[in-house]
This record gives C-alpha cells, structure tokens and sequence, in this order.
C-alpha cells in the first residue's frame, strides 16, 4: 500500500474518477477538494477566438466567468469580456452530458456561486471534510458564515439548470450516437457484470468515440502494463488488453456509476451535511476567496496529506494546463486561480504507482 497521503483538487467528472478509483483499485487520494463546474473550454478552440478580438494567451493575467460573460484580465491590466454564448462554441463536447455541478462525490467542494465577491462557497459533503474545515476554521486559516436563503437558491437553481439542460442533451444525444452509459441506473451487481466483460475497446467504442472522454487520465493511471496513453487529444492503446483485465472500463467517470456513488438528478446539490460561505485568512492569490489553496496550506502544513494533487499552467505556452503532485505550499499558491481547460490529472500518479510497485 502507498505511504502517500494524497489531496486532490478536481472538476467534478475528475472527482468522479478519483471516487471510482477508491472503489476499484488501491488509491492514494486521501481527501478530494471538488470545484462546482458549468464547463471546460478546448485550449485550441479558446486561442482560435481570442484572435477574433486580436489577442493571444499571452496576453492574459486571469480568467473569470462572471454574469454572463468571460471577463479576461490582460496583463496591461485592461478587462476584456466575450459574451459567454459566443464562448459556447468552444465547450468541449464531453461537458454537454455533464448533469453535475457541485462535485457530489468530493470531501469538500468549492466554488463561486451564490457568496459575495471574494468569498467561496463551500459544501461539507463528508465527516472527513467536516473535520478539515471546522480545524481550518479553529486554527484561523478560513473564516466563515451562513449561507443566506437567497445565496442558498441561486446556487440551487444553477444547479438544477445545469441537470435539465443536459439531460435534455443526452436524450437527444442518445437517437443519434451510443447511451451515454454514466446515467444509466444500473444494479451493483449489473454493473460488475459489464465491467467483467468490458476492456478498452468497449472504452473506446462507448466513451472514447462517441466524445464523451472527459480527458481525466483515469484509464492511462490504472493500467497494470502501462499500455494506455493519453495526450491532449484521447486515450490511445499501444498494445492488446491484458486478458481479464477490465481495470480502464471500471473506473473510467463516463461508464456505469455505482449505487453509491450516482448522481440523485432530485438533488441537484448532491447529498451534503452543511454549506458555508468562507474566506482565506492566509492567502490571497487566487479565485474564489482562495478556499483551494488555503485548505491545501492547511493539510500540508499538518501533515494531514503528504503532497497535493494541483493543476498548474506551463511556463513556456500560455495557460496550458498540466497536471503536477507537490507538498511545497509555494507551488500550491503559484497554481492558484482557475485555467478553464483540462489536462490528464491523474498522469502524475503513474510514477507513484511505478514507485509502489
């Protein structure tokens, strides 16, 4: 078993993944921080409409979506805004089918909607989570307070407007390409069954090409032979399937959930024990009151984890994400604030496993 004692920060179809893994397969993600969120954008698509209005990447500081629109904070510090119906066209196809906003299946989750500026909205999902945040509070790391009933039914509504748009999506989705297979309301003992009998070809014939790959790495992470790669594209095979082995069909976050861990699309909020309104006392780099790295800062420095699973933003191509583990709480504050795009988050567990082993 690992010694590693892993926090990991994730969309909620990365969370998902993360959930399965602990299902399926020896994981070391010990606490799982959830981000709420509507959609991703392709990082190619982004820069191709960033010309429109004569800008590239590099010109950005910070990205925040906010009423409506995509406000770009450029580095001379003047504020661009694109009309998010106009950004539409560049949301990555696997998020249409997306009934999830609030990453039901974390410890903790965290996002902007419904508190005031500068302050995040955080969900206690766990007993694990509840103890993280009623230490970080006592210890002076995050302050909080009531959500309002308002602040409560905003956050409800987008919630539920993001379940009925897409499961419209999927229905209509589902008279033209293969069911998305994640909704489907399966018996445990069902889904055992097409997990034994599925491999990567059923990956690939199911989620890979019908465009319902959300990008995670889950499937390159859990295979034993190393023969799963992922790039900024898709999952790739470089070799035949183990016989028996089923390891990439089952914890992949776009094939059959279990019981357990399955969206209830009454809730639109998931399954919680309380919601909060908080701020960071200790930092202030960051998007959404800086919740994610405060909470890091706290588990690294009491050595509740022993590294954090974070997405960082390459130093030589303009907010491309890529995905690093670290337990330096520099690196955490460097890679704070959101990049609107995805990357293989699990990659980096490789050489944990590959070290285990």
């Amino acid at each position: 078993m690992s010694e590693h004692k892993i926090a990991m920060v994730g969309t909620p179809c990365e969370i998902m993944a993360a959930s399965k893994l602990e299902e399926y397969a020896d994981s070391p993600i010990a606490v799982k921080l959830g981000l709420f969120c509507m959609e991703n954008f392709s990082y190619k698509y982004f820069g191709n409409l960033l010309k429109e209005y004569d800008l590239t990447m590099n010109d950005i500081e910070k990205f925040q979506i906010e009423k409506g629109f995509v406000s770009l904070l450029l580095k001379t510090k003047e504020t661009v805004k694109i009309p998010l119906y106009k950004a539409k066209s560049i949301i990555r196809k696997n998020c249409n089918i997306c009934v999830e906003l609030t990453s039901e299946t974390s410890d903790i989750s965290i996002g902007s909607i419904g508190s005031d500026n500068g302050w995040s909205t955080l969900i206690i999902r766990t007993k694990k989570g509840e103890e993280i945040v009623n230490n970080a509070i006592k210890e002076k790391y995050i302050k909080a307070k009531d959500l309002t009933e308002s602040q409560f039914k905003l956050l409800n509504r987008i919630a539920e407007n993001k379940i009925n748009k897409n499961l419209e999506y999927i229905e209509e989705r589902e008279f033209f390409a293969r069911p998305v297979l994640y909704q489907r309301e399966r018996l445990d003992n069902e889904i055992a069954k097409e997990i034994s009998e599925s491999q990567f070809i059923d990956l690939k014939s199911n989620v890979i090409d019908v465009g319902a790959c959300v990008l995670c790495g889950a499937c390159e992470y859990i295979c034993p032979d190393n023969l799963i790669t992922i790039d900024d594209t898709k999952p790739r095979m470089n070799s035949e399937c183990v016989e028996d082995c089923h390891a990439c069909f089952a914890v992949c976050p776009r094939t059959f959930i279990s019981e357990n861990l399955r969206n209830d699309n009454t809730k639109a909020l998931g399954e919680y024990i309380k919601i909060l309104s908080v701020k960071s006392v200790k930092h202030r780099h960051g998007q959404d009151g800086s919740i994610v790295t405060t909470l890091l800062d706290y588990l690294l420095t009491n050595d509740i984890i022993t590294e954090a699973l974070i997405v960082d933003k390459e130093d030589h191509l303009a907010w491309k994400p890529y995905a690093k583990i670290t337990d330096d709480i520099d690196e955490v504050v460097k890679a704070g604030g959101t990049k609107y795009s995805v990357c293989p988050v699990f990659k980096p567990l490789r050489d944990i496993k590959e070290e285990v082993n």
